[in-house]
């Protein structure tokens, strides 16, 4: 039998022989760049890379949220219903939506959670219903139905909906 006589050097300090490598990309590292993990030695590089994908949002970013989102979907829903031509929603729903989900963003300074997106997603839905609801009411009451104020407001709440959580929620390549 022979030997693997081969020398392997740390990948971040080329003078220093090492035999430890990173469980996670399998670069040789010398004891100096190694980080002692639940599962094995890994680089600092593959350790910072797992901590982005932590939540990062603090218990107050839910509040904020709840009152971010809701309360400028509400007055995007208002807006849409006093607009002399309904069909202009059609323009500035997605606008909306976006101004919406920026504003979310800025105001728990990109902190960050799965649980947070979502809540501004439904967050979004619920501050768009009071208006399209208010067009269901003479239905339940005798009274005439605004069919376009329904329709109208009902593309509105679909669209800043499903803005918000395509803005929040992020690209997802699934294979």
């Amino acid at each position: 039998m022979s030997e693997d006589t081969h020398t392997t050097y740390c990948f971040y300090h080329p003078d220093i022989e090492t035999t430890l490598r990173c469980n996670r990309c399998e670069k040789p590292i010398c004891p100096k760049d190694a980080v002692l993990t639940d599962t094995g030695y890994r680089c600092k590089e593959c350790v910072r890379n797992q901590m982005k994908a932590f939540e990062t949002a603090e218990w107050y970013d839910y509040i904020i949220v709840i009152l971010v989102t809701g309360g400028l979907s509400f007055l995007g829903s208002l807006l849409i219903a006093i607009l002399p031509w309904g069909f202009l929603s059609i323009f500035i729903s997605p606008a909306i939506g976006i101004v919406i989900a920026e504003a979310t963003r800025f105001s728990v300074s990109k902190r960050r959670s799965k649980r947070l997106f979502q809540l501004a997603t439904a967050s979004a839905l619920l501050g768009s219903l009071p208006f399209l609801l208010s067009n269901l009411l003479p239905l339940f009451f005798g009274g005439g139905l605004n069919l376009w104020g329904l329709i109208w407001q009902g593309y509105y709440s679909f669209t800043v909906t499903s803005t918000v959580a395509y803005r929040l929620g992020g690209i997802k390549i699934r294979r």
